[in-house]
């Protein structure tokens, strides 16, 4: 038993150890991703929690979004990506709530890329309830379900939930990445969108790299 637990605790050791490698060193704290002043609690503790902070009508969010969800399906099954809709002003309201409309009626992952594209391909605008209800009852759902789920307490709830986050995050600009609630990566800047996306998930992986291993060495 001791030359068993000996083994474990070199293994800890060394999973500690490779998450400060020069190589998992390659990202910088305060250049890279910032770490917030105050952790904010995730939803689940025992996954690793990545947030994306994004938009419907945002452009950008748009473009990672694929990137975002091929990522998603490469991860292992303690990592939770969470997606919070922003709203600054009246006018991105109904497409948050139609956000969580999706969610409360989980299709999310299904009708995510065509509200995307219905906006930024087909210019279509979801400025209210009957446009949202228009649009589910094209994925199969009943347009006055769509309704009520749009203008319930179940969604007026989701979202106020997502904008206290919001305000404990700070976030400012979309897409923005938190890993663990302890995290946060802004789109790099001076590279193009595409190798932004691609820096900003190899950051996240980077994290999530080093939060296991924390976590392994408290075990």
């Amino acid at each position: 038993m001791r030359i068993f637990a000996a083994l474990i605790g070199m293994c800890l050791s060394l999973s500690v150890f490779a998450a400060n490698s020069p190589i998992m060193l390659k990202y910088q704290e305060g250049r890279d991703y910032t770490p917030l002043e105050a952790p904010v609690p995730t939803l689940d503790p025992s996954k690793i929690e990545v947030v994306e902070a994004f938009s419907f009508t945002c452009p950008h969010c748009y473009n990672f979004e694929p990137a975002l969800e091929q990522w998603k399906k490469q991860q292992k099954p303690d990592i939770a990506l969470v997606q919070i809709h922003m709203q600054w002003s009246g006018g991105m309201k109904p497409y948050q709530r139609g956000f969580y409309t999706s969610m409360f009626l989980k299709m999310q992952d299904k009708v995510m890329m065509p509200i995307f594209d219905a906006i930024h391909k087909e210019n279509k605008y979801f400025e209210s309830a009957e446009k949202w209800a228009d649009f589910f009852a094209t994925q199969g759902v009943k347009r006055e379900i769509a309704l009520a789920t749009y203008n319930s307490a179940n969604v007026t709830d989701l979202v106020e939930k997502a904008d206290a986050r919001i305000r404990a995050f700070k976030i400012t600009s979309t897409p923005q990445l938190v890993v663990d609630g302890r995290y946060i990566i802004p789109t790099p800047d001076g590279v193009s969108e595409a190798d932004a996306h691609k820096k900003m998930l190899e950051i996240v992986d980077y994290l999530v790299t080093r939060i296991r291993a924390e976590r392994a060495a408290k075990r």
